[in-house]
């Protein structure tokens, strides 16, 4: 047997045995949501969480044995062994987004839609013609205005942060609408808003569980954005940047109103 086929016939059972354990929970997960049970939600909600933290704790071994390892002799094969082991199970645990068929994840889409509308005049001439209105003050924008410039730095950010074929008002609304939505009705976040700095407040190991937390939430309604989010910490920590930025999340909280 090879190194490859060894490397199969280790690796394979584990992963299969975690993303079924997960896909099986997800299962349960939104027959809770759909009667409503709970307490059901909550308890596989941690089980899911469990998996979840797991496979971070398994990244944060590898992360931090191959910095320590460039600096100092571990001098433990075993230790050795169990970073190769957790480098080549990692990839496999794509959590929530087990597929049957072409894998198109890697596949990134835009968001342009180019039609071709005709020719149209264009007169730069005539005194008849209605005139701009003139530039007046800085910062004199209506609210309005500024409510269309923070949507659009959403759509901006949200873009490069999820995968397929997602349209902009998709994403729009997961993430400003459903996310925020769930964490706005938080009232352990309303009070850490209220009581500490945004600094403080986007560090918070609250606000990210509580992320995770919606994330499982919109499961059901939004499996292709939710997946992405669950089975990865940058899509997470993505969210929680758009949220804290042109999501307004830390005034919302502070000022309900």
């Amino acid at each position: 047997m090879g190194p490859a086929a060894t490397q199969r016939a280790a690796l394979e059972p584990v992963a299969q045995r975690l993303l079924h354990q997960f896909k099986e929970a997800q299962v349960r997960y939104k027959a809770a949501q759909a009667n409503k049970d709970k307490t059901a939600q909550d308890e596989v909600r941690d089980e899911m969480n469990a998996l979840l933290l797991f496979k971070n704790d398994m990244g944060g071994f590898v992360h931090l044995y191959t910095f320590l390892s460039q600096i100092f002799d571990y001098a433990s094969t075993d230790i050795e062994k169990r970073f190769l082991f957790f480098k080549r199970l990692l990839p496999l645990l794509q959590f929530g987004r087990e597929r049957e068929g072409v894998d198109l994840s890697s596949v990134k889409l835009t968001h342009h839609n180019l039609k071709n509308e005709g020719k149209r005049a264009l007169s730069i001439g005539g005194d008849d013609l209605p005139k701009l209105p003139p530039i007046t003050g800085v910062g004199s924008g209506s609210v309005q205005d500024k409510q269309k410039a923070l949507l659009a730095a959403i759509i901006a950010k949200v873009n490069d942060l999820f995968e397929g074929e997602l349209t902009d008002d998709d994403q729009l609304i997961y993430v400003n609408n459903v996310i925020k939505g769930k964490l706005l009705e938080s009232e352990s976040l309303r009070l850490q808003a209220q009581n500490n700095t945004k600094a403080q407040f986007a560090a918070s190991p609250t606000l990210a569980a509580e992320i995770l937390n919606a994330v499982m939430d919109a499961l059901t309604a939004h499996e292709t954005m939710s997946s992405q989010a669950l089975n990865s910490q940058k899509v997470r920590d993505g969210l929680k940047e758009i949220l804290l930025g042109p999501g307004q999340l830390y005034e919302a909280l502070r000022d309900p109103e």
